[in-house]
C-alpha cells in the first residue's frame, strides 16, 4: 500500500496549483487589459491588416504572426471574470470594449479588402472561417482554460502567444470583412458565427476556472437577476453549441463519403471499352460524386454494373452521376489512353529537349572558363614586374558602331613600366594562350 500511497502522493504534488496561483494579480491584469484606446487600438488595425494580407495570398506563417500581435482575449476574459465574480460593471465594461474591438477589426479588414488589387482565385484559408463545427468549440474551450491558467499563473511564460494562435480569432473577423467587402453574405454570416463560439467559449473557460479558483466574488444585490443573467448565459451557450455540432455531423459523413466515393472510383476506373479520366465530388445540394468517362457509350448492362458497385460503397443511387464523352467507334482502350495521355508524351519530350540544350550551353560555357590563376602565375614568372593581375571578358564598342565586339581583358598590375616590345609579346602570347584574337592587355602601374 505504501507504494499506491507515494504513487498518490507524487501525483498530487505534480498537479497541484495552490502555490503557483496568484488570483487577485489576474484580476488586475484582466480587468487592465479590457480596454481598447490609444496604441492597443491601433496595434489591433494593424493586426487587421496584416492577417488580411495572410488571407488574400493565403499565408499561414504571416497569419499567425498576426495572431501574435493581436490583442484580442482581454475583453473575453473580462466577460467571463465578470460572470463569475458576479461583477456586472466588468462584464457591461469588457461587452462594450469588445463590441469597439469588432468595429475596429471590421472596418480594418473592410477596407483593405475593398482596395486591395490582389485576387482570391483560391480563397482556401478564407473559406476555412466560414464553417465551424464542434471542433471548433474545443478548441476555443481548452485555448481558454490554458489562457486564464496562464493569467493567473505568478510566473508568466508563452502559453498566452499559442493561445492567441490556436483560438484563431482574427481571421474570422478578418473573413467578416472580406464578405462585407465583397458582398458575400455566407462568408460574413459563418465568420461572425465562428468568432462568436470562440469569445463564448474561452468566456465559459474563464468563468470556470475563476469560479474553481475562487476569485473574490461580489454578492447580488437581486438574487433574481444574478439567476436570470447566468440563465441567459447557459441558454447562449447552448443556442450556439448546437449548430456546432450539427457542423461537425456534417463534416464528418462527408469525409466518409468522399473515402466510399474514391474507393467506388478506382474499383470502377475502366469499364467496357471506356475509362474514368477525371471525378468531381461536391457537398453543396448533398453528397454527390460525378463521374467523367470516355470512350466507346457505355451500353445499359455497363451502367447498372456501376450502379450496383455505387451501392455496395454505400453510395445512393441519387449520389452518383455518370457524364459521358464518346469516341468514334472502334477504338480500343490502347488508342484512347495513348490519346489521353499524348500532351503529356509531347510535354516530356520537350522537357528533355530543352535539358540537352541547357547541358550544351554548359559545356561550351565549360570550355570558354578562363584559367585566371595559371595564367596569373606564367605572366609573373615572365614579368617579375607584374604582381596583381585582372582578367575579365567583356565587350569593345567603337563610338560609331552600332554592334559590340566581345573580348578578354587583361590588366596586370606592375610595380614597373613593361616595355613596348614586351607588352605586344605579352599580348601575342595571351592570344594563343586564351585562344582569342580579341585581347586586350592594359598595364597599370601599382
Amino acid at each position: 500500500m505504501s507504494f499506491w500511497n507515494d504513487l498518490t502522493q507524487k501525483v498530487k504534488s505534480v498537479l497541484d496549483i495552490s502555490e503557483h496561483i496568484d488570483t487577485e494579480s489576474a484580476e488586475k491584469a484582466i480587468r487592465s487589459n479590457i480596454y481598447f484606446r490609444g496604441p492597443n487600438a491601433w496595434i489591433l488595425a494593424i493586426a487587421i491588416v496584416i492577417a488580411s494580407v495572410g488571407l488574400n495570398v493565403n499565408s499561414i506563417p504571416v497569419i499567425i504572426g498576426a495572431m501574435l500581435i493581436s490583442p484580442l482575449m482581454g475583453p473575453i476574459f473580462g466577460l467571463g471574470l465578470g460572470l463569475g465574480i458576479n461583477d456586472f460593471e466588468l462584464m457591461k465594461a469588457a461587452g462594450r470594449n469588445l463590441l469597439v474591438m469588432m468595429g475596429i477589426s471590421l472596418l480594418a479588414s473592410f477596407i483593405y479588402f475593398l482596395i486591395t488589387p490582389l485576387s482570391l482565385t483560391n480563397p482556401t484559408e478564407l473559406l476555412a472561417r466560414t464553417n465551424p463545427t464542434i471542433y471548433d468549440v474545443l478548441i476555443a474551450l481548452f485555448g481558454g482554460f490554458a489562457g486564464i491558467f496562464e493569467q493567473c499563473r505568478k510566473d508568466k511564460g508563452t502559453v498566452f502567444s499559442g493561445v492567441a494562435i490556436a483560438t484563431a480569432l482574427m481571421p474570422p473577423l478578418c473573413t467578416a470583412g472580406f464578405g462585407l467587402a465583397s458582398g458575400n453574405l455566407h462568408y460574413f454570416a459563418g465568420a461572425i458565427y465562428l468568432f462568436i463560439i470562440n469569445c463564448l467559449f474561452i468566456m465559459l473557460a474563464t468563468y470556470t476556472m475563476v469560479k474553481y479558483l475562487k476569485f473574490n466574488a461580489l454578492k447580488f444585490s437581486d438574487e433574481k437577476l444574478g439567476r436570470r443573467t447566468k440563465a441567459v448565459s447557459t441558454i447562449l451557450i447552448i443556442l450556439f453549441i448546437i449548430p456546432s455540432i450539427w457542423s461537425a455531423v456534417l463534416l464528418v459523413r462527408q469525409n466518409n463519403f468522399e473515402d466510399r466515393a474514391l474507393e467506388f472510383m478506382e474499383a470502377n476506373k475502366s469499364v467496357e471499352k471506356s475509362i474514368i479520366y477525371d471525378y468531381k465530388i461536391s457537398h453543396s445540394d448533398g453528397s454527390k460524386i460525378e463521374l467523367f468517362y470516355t470512350g466507346e457509350p457505355l451500353s445499359a448492362t455497363a451502367r447498372t454494373n456501376i450502379e450496383s458497385s455505387a451501392k455496395e460503397h454505400g453510395i445512393k443511387p441519387e449520389q452518383l452521376i455518370i457524364s459521358e464523352h464518346t469516341t468514334i467507334e472502334g477504338t480500343n482502350e490502347m488508342e484512347l489512353v495513348k490519346t489521353i495521355y499524348e500532351r503529356t508524351d509531347t510535354e516530356l519530350k520537350n522537357r528533355e529537349a530543352e535539358i540537352q540544350r541547357l547541358r550544351e550551353e554548359l559545356k561550351m560555357l565549360r570550355g570558354e572558363e578562363i584559367p585566371y590563376v595559371q595564367i596569373q602565375k606564367e605572366i609573373s614568372l615572365s614579368y617579375p614586374q607584374v604582381e596583381d593581375i585582372y582578367i575579365s571578358r567583356g565587350a569593345f564598342v567603337a563610338k560609331d558602331s552600332l554592334d559590340a565586339k566581345s573580348c578578354i581583358l587583361v590588366v596586370p598590375q606592375c610595380t614597373d613600366s613593361i616595355k613596348v616590345e614586351d607588352k605586344i609579346k605579352l599580348e601575342e602570347w595571351l592570344k594563343l594562350r586564351l585562344a582569342s584574337e580579341n585581347v586586350v592587355l592594359i598595364p597599370m602601374i601599382k
